[in-house]
């Protein structure tokens, strides 16, 4: 018999590129799932693995075992579902429902702080025996996580027209647009519009997330036929850095406004026109998920306070 954990971390080895990566986005040690993999091809007789330099490769049977084993996995989700649906049916005078499992959560930065740090307490003191552990990842990693089964759920946004790929299994729900405004100086020159455009911008210096990031690839997009802009001279991966940045004179910077503090006083947020700066925020998991009681109910739990927050400001 196949040992379905062992199958698992094999298709983490897959997704991450190396042991351990994938040891880090299981909660494993690199060694536990060393020998995961090793119980695995003793159990076959077959060859999962084989090392190129310092790091590992998939041999063709890996590859094999990885791509069939997705059909396995995602019926057994189904079936744990339809389990819980069975299980936990209302109690006596209508009771509600109780939840239990576990749902894993990867999501970007400022969704943490802009949904997640007000949502993850709310799921604890309803349903204690519900857990959520949460991952931070960028949209493509969390993507990869939940297709590969290593997250249940994903948070994860697009900017503009930037492509964000979404695998056959995956099912995403649209939660609610973001805007981005360009971060000034009180005593810069363009402080006083209501509105800016990349021609106005073109002469600026940036402070940006780094160039692998989908925010980076919006920053380039929204200066497309604007030749020479936008000029990076700062980089960070926190906006709260941008935010300390453009307040010591070092440029200006392009900063959502989910999970973004209040400004400073000698600072201002003025959102950009043709085109606007905006992203879609959404939640993604497997299809095979769709009937599971715990993750409708984090979704439910998102849904509910992103609708009590009302719009950002």
């Amino acid at each position: 018999m196949i040992d379905l954990e062992a199958v698992v971390a094999l298709r983490a080895v897959a997704t991450n590129g190396s042991v351990a990566a994938a040891a880090d986005s299981l909660g494993f040690t690199p060694s536990a799932v060393s020998q995961q993999i090793k119980r695995l091809e003793r159990g076959t007789r077959i060859a999962l693995l084989e090392r190129v330099g310092r790091g590992v490769v998939l041999t063709d049977a890996g590859r094999h075992l990885v791509t069939s084993s997705a059909t396995v996995l995602a019926d057994l989700e189904r079936i744990e579902a339809d389990l819980h649906l069975a299980g936990g049916g209302s109690g006596s005078g209508g009771a509600e429902r109780r939840v239990t499992g576990e749902v894993r959560i990867g999501a970007f930065s400022t969704a943490v702080r802009g949904i997640l740090v007000d949502v993850l307490p709310r799921l604890r003191d309803e349903h204690p025996e519900l857990r959520v552990p949460l991952r931070e990842s960028e949209p493509w990693e969390t993507i990869a996580l939940v297709a590969s089964g290593q997250r249940d759920l994903g948070i994860v946004h697009r900017w503009g027209g930037v492509a964000l790929a979404m695998p056959e299994p995956l099912v995403e729900t649209p939660l609610f647009t973001d805007v981005a405004d360009v971060i000034l100086r009180r005593d810069h020159p363009l402080a006083g519009r209501t509105e800016l455009t990349p021609t106005d911008l073109a002469d600026e210096e940036w402070i940006a997330t780094f160039d692998s990031t989908i925010c980076r690839q919006w920053l380039r997009r929204l200066f497309d036929g604007v030749s020479n802009a936008p000029r990076v001279v700062h980089e960070s991966m926190e906006f709260e850095n941008h935010l300390e940045l453009v307040c010591a004179g070092l440029g200006v910077a392009l900063v959502p406004r989910m999970g973004r503090p209040p400004l400073h006083p000698d600072l201002v947020g003025i959102p950009t026109v043709r085109p606007a700066s905006t992203r879609g925020v959404s939640a993604v998991h497997r299809r095979s998920q769709a009937d599971s009681p715990a993750l409708q109910t984090v979704l439910d739990a998102i849904r509910g306070s992103l609708a009590e927050s009302g719009p950002l400001p």
